[in-house]
């Protein structure tokens, strides 16, 4: 089984994956993010502003998540913003297609709680400017979103309660 936490750069989805996966059984956490840095060093001729954009990214998160389940088995919580629609698609019906259950989570605040955090956040402080020009194209996602994923609204929750939610949705 797959766990993706999706939702807007910050949100806390890689602190929550981290605190999920030590509430799931034989989980693990697959920071799709390595399959691009990988990507950057082989496809830098190819102009993107996101590795996403990159067609070879999205099929080998989906094989990557699948020879990862094949070899140890489990549950892969995968924290990853993917905003663009048919990105989402392409994953989601890749993984569907290998016979992968996906379990999709959106992490979501209100604009001027996110900001707060991300403004507050002293981890990543050279991203805090990017992040937050990236809560419009959050925004524009959120119907689709809506659509695709279980929404948790985790404004008033720190990432361990998020996590508790969580497990308990996918235990059930």
């Amino acid at each position: 089984m797959i766990v993706w936490l999706n939702g807007t750069f910050g949100a806390g989805k890689t602190t929550t994956s981290k605190e999920l996966a030590a509430l799931l059984p034989d989980a693990r956490v697959f920071d799709s993010e390595t399959v691009g840095y990988m990507l950057r060093h082989v496809l830098d001729s190819v102009s993107v502003k996101d590795f996403q954009e990159w067609p070879p990214w999205r099929g080998l998160v989906v094989e990557t998540a699948s020879q990862l389940l094949d070899f140890v088995g489990g549950v892969l919580v995968i924290p990853q913003s993917v905003l663009v629609e048919q990105y989402w698609g392409e994953i989601h019906a890749g993984l569907t297609k290998a016979g992968i259950p996906v379990r999709h989570y959106v992490l979501h605040t209100d604009p001027d709680t996110l900001a707060q955090r991300i403004e507050s956040d002293m981890v990543e402080t050279g991203a805090r400017q990017w992040r937050l020009d990236h809560i419009p194209r959050y925004q524009d996602a959120l119907a689709w979103l809506r659509r695709e994923a279980e929404v948790i609204d985790t404004t008033d929750l720190l990432p361990a309660q998020v996590a508790q939610v969580i497990a308990a949705r996918v235990s059930s």
